[in-house]
C-alpha cells in the first residue's frame, strides 16, 4: 500500500538547519545521505519528538503539524511506530511485556489476530519468555520492530535498523523487513547509509545533505 506523506518544514538545532520540501507517494520511503545530513532529525519530526519552526506534516489525510493551523498532535496520538537506532528495548522485562508495552502506552492493544500475525511474520514465538539481556543482536531488532507494529500504526519509522549488524545478520533481518512492506502492507520512512538496503527496500529515496534534499526520486544508485 502507498501512501501520501507531505515532509514541508524548517527546524534548527544549534548550527544545524533542517529544511525540507517534499511531497510522495510510496510504499517505502528512504532517506539516504552522509552523518549530520538530517535524517534522524526528519523521523523524529513526523514522531513528534522534535517541533519545527513551520510548515506541514501529513501522512495520508491526517495532519500531524501543521504550524499556521496550530496543529501539533502529541507523539503518543500519532499512531508512528518509530524503531530508534538504539532500539531502547526495557531490559528489566522480557519479550513478551517489551512488545506489549508499545500498544499499552498508546492505550491500543489491538486485534489478537494482529499481534499474533506480528509474531508469526517476525517469529518470535520462541522468544516470547526471554530476557533481552538473552538475546542476539537480530533478536533484539526484531523485537523492537514487532514493538512498534502492535499499535497499527499509520507509518513505521526505521532508523539504521541493519547499520549495528554483521553482514550475516544483516542479510537475515533483511527479508523481515521486506515481508513486513509486503505482507502488512505498513508504509515505512527508512534510513540507511547502505545502497543494497535502499535498493532491497525502497520505491522512493529522498538524499540529504546538510538539511537539503540533493535528489528524490526512484533508487538510482552512482547513475
Amino acid at each position: 500500500m502507498t501512501v501520501s506523506i507531505t515532509l514541508d518544514f524548517s527546524l534548527r538545532q544549534g548550527d544545524f538547519a533542517l529544511d525540507i520540501q517534499e511531497q510522495v507517494e510510496a510504499r517505502v520511503v528512504a532517506l539516504f545521505g552522509p552523518s549530520g545530513s538530517g535524517k534522524t532529525t526528519v523521523l523524529e519530526s513526523i514522531a513528534g519528538l522534535r517541533s519545527p519552526e513551520r510548515g506541514v506534516i501529513r501522512i495520508g489525510n491526517r495532519t500531524l503539524y501543521d504550524a499556521d493551523g496550530g496543529v501539533d498532535v502529541p507523539p503518543h496520538e500519532r499512531h508512528i511506530g518509530y524503531v530508534p537506532q538504539d532500539l531502547a528495548l526495557f531490559p528489566h522485562m522480557n519479550v513478551t511485556r517489551n512488545i506489549l508495552y508499545g500498544a499499552n502506552a498508546a492505550h491500543d492493544v489491538g486485534s489478537a489476530a494482529a499481534l499474533e500475525q506480528v509474531l508469526s511474520l517476525l517469529e518470535l514465538w520462541p522468544l516470547l519468555e526471554r530476557g533481552v539481556g538473552d538475546l542476539s543482536g537480530g533478536e533484539r531488532q526484531r523485537v523492537a520492530i514487532a514493538r512498534a507494529l502492535t499499535t497499527s500504526p499509520l507509518l513505521l519509522l526505521l532508523d539504521e535498523p541493519l547499520t549495528a549488524l554483521d553482514s550475516g545478520l544483516r542479510a537475515r533481518i533483511l527479508p523481515y523487513l521486506e515481508r513486513i512492506r509486503d505482507e502488512l502492507a505498513t508504509p515505512i520512512v527508512y534510513v540507511s547509509h547502505d545502497e543494497a538496503e535502499i535498493r532491497a527496500m525502497a520505491d522512493w529515496v529522498v538524499e540529504l545533505e546538510l538539511g537539503r534534499a540533493t535528489r528524490s526520486g526512484p533508487w538510482q544508485g552512482d547513475s
